[in-house]
């Protein structure tokens, strides 16, 4: 029996599940405009495992999603996640966000585009199959009226990027499947369940989120 920790923290949604065997058995979560992960995970992560009647010492490993996304949001969970890690001894399990968010559409055919927001027109997406298989690298690209237009069959957009994407991918075979704007912790469980079974995991030492793009620290221009 197999119990893991995922964390999910690359967006406005702060994430938490516990996991049995690659099945959630507890799901927290809030999707909130000020990004209040550092106030609300800690308190997700303790109430979820004495919901589920386990303790720390009952986890089999961590898994936490490892970006792209929210440079402040990835160093909140990846923080928290090699804490436990270190504490416990326990394995650490990388998941990429966009496979995260992927796994939420139910289809059964054409291609899904995880897209997350990354400021004025540009996102950070990647390719998958229903099956999640990947079929191109993840991206820190700006979308126009010539994105993805190479694409045949149905495609599926999902993420926060909706409002702008429709604005400019019209082209007959784009589905934009609204409701799906967030990657949680919920669709983590099995994926990181594959991996544990597999032993891919990572340094818990060394392991850095997936930026994707260098963080930027703006300064004032305002005189003192």
């Amino acid at each position: 029996m197999a119990y893991i920790l995922n964390i999910e923290t690359s967006t406005k949604n702060c994430s938490v599940t516990i996991a049995e065997n690659g099945e959630t058995i507890i799901c927290k979560e809030i999707a909130e405009e000020g990004y209040s992960h550092a106030e609300r995970l800690h308190v997700f992560i303790e109430a979820s495992l004495k919901e589920a009647g386990i303790v720390y010492k009952d986890l089999s490993a961590i898994a936490v999603s490892q970006g792209p996304g929210s440079y402040t949001g990835l160093r909140i969970g990846v923080s928290a996640a090699k804490g436990f890690c270190y504490a416990l001894s326990i394995p650490l399990i990388a998941v990429d966000t966009l496979q995260i968010l992927a796994a939420q559409a139910s289809v059964s055919d054409g291609l899904i585009i995880p897209m997350i927001d990354a400021r004025r027109m540009e996102v950070y997406s990647a390719i998958f199959t229903p099956e999640l298989e990947n079929k191109r690298e993840t991206r820190a690209e700006i979308i126009d009226e010539k994105s993805f237009e190479e694409l045949e069959g149905p495609v599926y957009f999902i993420g926060d990027c909706t409002e702008k994407g429709q604005t400019v991918l019209t082209k007959i075979n784009f589905t934009f499947l609204e409701e799906i704007k967030y990657p949680s912790a919920n669709e983590m469980s099995g994926l990181s369940f594959e991996k544990y079974k597999k032993s891919d995991t990572v340094d818990v030492a060394y392991f850095e989120p997936f930026y994707l793009k260098d963080f930027m620290v703006t300064t004032s221009k305002k005189k003192v």
